[in-house]
């Protein structure tokens, strides 16, 4: 057999883009090595274990080798080139997967997206610029990761959009700072800091503090008597009908009782009533002070006005008067 070619390097070390900082694995440390078989013991099969002796044999390169490699690659297309320059860049791969196993556990998961994310830097690279390979492929690598992340993280959708994408890869790391800092991380202090709106805090949120939940699976904890599935605990998105019964009833009460007091207005607070505080699409206090002639700001002081006279009059007329609410929005 003919022999293998050793390179001259003994030591094996990753790009200085991904060096392993104090105590961190290296890709050959990723797992405890198997204890060896007594007799004809079996040793269990491990698939990362596996794939992880099967990188070894590709030796790492120089950056003229690679240099070298990724001109044969832009220039001519050669494949047997870019096969040795993306071969030899698996352990990169494996080194920025280790950063996400916490998020994350089947590593052979992100292994494979982040090598198709090699294989994207492989034919994308430009050698006649400064930046070192593994430094663009390292940005590729981590990019399908991050995609792959995202779209399994839930069976509902987060990223949908590139504000909550922001949020799902910033949210925890900006909520830790401004803890370590003493500072209470409000829903309003983090969307102005990551600059995203409230709900979506909120809801991006709430996705990475829960987890998926089969409504198939018991209600009951262990050693419940409760035999219950939880989608049979689960409350119906519908009104009954007493509950529909007596909103139809109150909406034709209250309806009645502004009439009423509708007919006691004048001609600006009563177009101030109808196209405002009880319309289906309330008109602006610009559009009203427009209306009349007069500035916003004194529309907004009839209003205010109108608001407490109408409360009042509510009180006296209703007495369950706290199943409705005027708002001012």
């Amino acid at each position: 057999m003919p022999k293998r070619r050793r390179k001259t390097e003994t030591k094996e070390t990753l790009p200085a883009p991904v060096e392993a900082g104090p105590g961190e694995p290296l890709a050959g440390e990723l797992l405890p090595q198997p204890a060896e078989s007594a007799g004809t013991g079996l040793v269990p099969a491990d698939p990362l274990r596996r794939y992880l002796a099967e990188i070894r044999q590709y030796p790492l390169l120089t950056r003229e080798e690679e240099r070298a490699l990724s001109i044969r690659v832009r220039e001519h297309a050669d494949k047997e080139a870019a096969r040795r320059l993306a071969t030899s860049n698996l352990r990169l791969v494996v080194r920025i997967a280790m950063d996400y196993r916490r998020s994350y556990l089947n590593l052979l998961d992100l292994i494979q997206e982040g090598n198709v994310g090699l294989l994207h830097a492989v034919k994308k690279y430009d050698p006649y610029r400064t930046v070192p390979f593994s430094a663009y492929a390292g940005y590729w690598i981590r990019a399908y990761m991050l995609k792959y992340l995202l779209d399994h993280w839930s069976l509902v959708r987060v990223g949908t959009t590139n504000v909550r994408r922001k949020l799902f890869y910033n949210l925890r790391r900006e909520r830790q700072r401004l803890m370590s800092l003493g500072i209470d991380a409000g829903t309003k202090l983090l969307a102005r800091n990551l600059g995203a709106g409230e709900d979506d805090v909120v809801e991006v949120g709430r996705a990475l503090s829960g987890r998926d939940l089969s409504i198939d699976q018991p209600a009951g904890g262990p050693g419940s008597d409760d035999d219950r599935s939880v989608w049979e605990t689960m409350a119906a998105d519908v009104v009954g009908p007493e509950e529909q019964v007596s909103r139809d009833e109150m909406q034709t009460i209250l309806k009645d009782k502004i009439a009423g007091f509708a007919a006691t207005l004048k001609e600006k607070e009563r177009y101030i009533l109808d196209h405002r505080l009880v319309a289906e699409e309330p008109l602006t206090l610009q559009a009203i002070g427009d209306h009349f002639g007069t500035t916003r700001e004194a529309v907004r002081q009839t209003e205010a006005r109108l608001i407490a006279r109408l409360k009042e009059y509510l009180r006296t007329e209703i007495k369950d008067l706290k199943r409705f609410e005027v708002k001012t929005d």
